[in-house]
């Protein structure tokens, strides 16, 4: 972590913690408020708390001109991408990603390519739908090692954090307050209920709030509809396609629309918002990762559509070389920021009961 972003950021906390106009907007600054000093875990805990819905500066009278310049959804932006990259295992994977985002470009071609690869010179004998063009022993081998390694990743990073934030024992009431909280999104709500103004300064807008939650429950969908397929297949001995009322389907096709549309709709929202109130230097990574998610949602969808024409060899492997991108880069991306900001929240319960 750098000193000079964490002296920044104390600086300006401090003078928040002096002000207090902010108190009632999000749980930033009762977080900010119940404390006196402010150690560097604090500062990363405080960073993880913020969702960048911006309303603190918008409302702010020290920002420039004045003499204080303060731009608090900056620094803490800084603070937040840095910790996620400093936690990150190996850390310089999450720093190349986060500098441009060309990491995602090359394992979406690099996926792709082997993948095609792949098809041509395994292809089964037997097989129906998908498994007539790469066998299902094939696609184990492939992404077994591809999901469960980032997820040991994951669990590193998560840990390193939890232990540089002051992280203590988690009692179940904490667990249930922060996911109560990430599940409504209330911290893109505004104190008021009305939304934050991310969009615009004069305008407030839970569209970002709403994108988030679409984009959440979608990502879960899908992959209570990848669970659901493995149950059926080795607990049940049904083996895919499914059909159209089964459970893959129910949870994978609104799961699939939610995830295309909250991607695109954050991608938008991303596009037009104030980059100064940000940290521009992971430009490229934040809005390459929304691309990659929408991209594998999207060739989801398409896959389903035209999965009984000869498109689906092409269209299988840009799915599942979309999907490998995506769960190797997860612990290196903007992901880590769900699995980050999660523990802040049990943090932020924990502390709320001092």
């Amino acid at each position: 972590m750098s000193l000079d972003t964490i002296s920044e950021a104390r600086r300006q906390i401090d003078i928040c913690n002096a002000c207090r106009y902010c108190e009632g907007f999000c749980s930033v600054f009762p977080a900010i408020n119940r404390e006196r000093v402010f150690p560097d875990g604090d500062i990363t805990q405080l960073a993880n708390l913020c969702h960048n819905c911006q309303g603190c500066y918008h409302a702010c009278q020290y920002t420039a001109p004045h003499e204080f310049d303060l731009n608090l959804p900056r620094i803490l932006a800084e603070v937040r991408n840095e910790s996620w990259q400093d936690h990150a295992f190996p850390a310089p994977f999450a720093r190349l990603f986060h500098r441009s985002g060309v990491a995602v470009s090359l394992a979406l071609a690099l996926g792709v390519a082997v993948l095609f690869w792949l098809i041509q010179n395994y292809t089964p004998e037997g097989g129906t739908g998908f498994y007539a063009v790469l066998s299902h022993n094939l696609m184990v081998a492939l992404f077994a090692p591809a999901f469960l390694a980032p997820l040991a990743v994951i669990a590193i990073s998560l840990h390193r954090y939890w232990r540089t934030i002051g992280g203590t024992r988690l009692r179940w009431r904490h667990i249930v307050d922060a996911f109560h909280s990430a599940a409504q999104m209330k911290n893109l709500a505004g104190g008021h209920g009305e939304g934050c103004n991310f969009e615009d300064e004069d305008r407030f807008s839970n569209a970002r709030r709403y994108a988030h939650q679409a984009t959440m429950y979608g990502f879960l969908l899908c992959f209570a509809a990848t669970a659901s397929g493995t149950i059926l297949h080795y607990g049940f001995d049904m083996h895919a396609p499914y059909g159209l009322f089964s459970l893959p389907k129910l949870f994978g096709i609104p799961g699939g629309i939610l995830l295309s549309l909250g991607t695109l709709e954050l991608l938008r929202l991303k596009l037009k918002s104030n980059k100064t109130l940000t940290d521009a230097r992971n430009w490229g990574g934040e809005v390459g990762f929304v691309v990659l998610l929408h991209l594998v949602s999207t060739s989801g969808l398409a896959l389903y559509a035209f999965g009984a024409t000869a498109a689906l060899s092409v269209l299988l492997a840009l799915h599942l070389g979309l999907v490998l991108a995506f769960f190797v880069l997860t612990p290196y991306s903007k992901m880590m920021h769900g699995f980050f900001r999660l523990a802040a929240l049990m943090r932020d319960a924990q502390k709320k009961e001092g």
